[in-house]
């Protein structure tokens, strides 16, 4: 029970931080865009690293791609077309942060695959927290791309995954 509390306050403790990161004042000067973006896929996991998430987030084209995969963290970037959503699904041990970039979305959650009782819409600089083990889902319904970065812990897919459209992640669809 002890590790489970710690390994949730961990987690939370991780989402904060990125909410943090994400928020900043329009005073504040820009600036250059990052060298470190990675426009290749690859999956820097285990190793430090420092990355404009905005920039990451919007330039990626792929339904998911996994960017940073470490022990107990796990850092994905998603982009969802018109009409397209992630898929009705569940992580029964991950909980999971998503935060929208840009676009309009709408996040159904629930205990159970047929009481989705959980309806909300989203949009630009939104969150979403997903306990494990809730059934859930995004769909876009904006008349354009959704943007989203995703935060599993502990990860949930292999290092270096890359599902270029949403048929090629049958795998973790319920």
């Amino acid at each position: 029970m002890k590790k489970n509390t710690c390994t949730m306050l961990y987690s939370l403790f991780i989402a904060l931080l990125f909410i943090a990161m994400g928020c900043s004042s329009n005073n504040e000067e820009q600036e250059e865009p990052s060298q470190n973006v990675m426009m290749e896929h690859e999956d820097l996991g285990t190793e430090p690293w420092v990355v404009n998430i905005e920039e990451l987030t919007v330039a990626n084209n792929d339904f998911r791609a996994a960017r940073w995969t470490g022990g107990h963290l796990q850092l994905t970037v998603m982009s969802l077309k018109p009409g397209e959503e992630i898929g009705l699904e569940s992580h029964p041990h991950n909980d999971q942060f998503l935060r929208i970039e840009t676009g309009k979305a709408r996040v159904l959650m629930g205990q159970t695959e047929d009481s989705l009782y959980f309806d909300k819409e989203v949009s630009d600089d939104w969150s979403i927290l997903i306990p494990a083990g809730y059934w859930h889902n995004l769909i876009n319904t904006g008349d354009t791309d959704v943007k989203i970065y995703s935060l599993y812990a502990p990860p949930e897919h292999p290092k270096g995954t890359i599902h270029h459209r949403p048929e090629d992640d049958d795998h973790h669809r319920h």
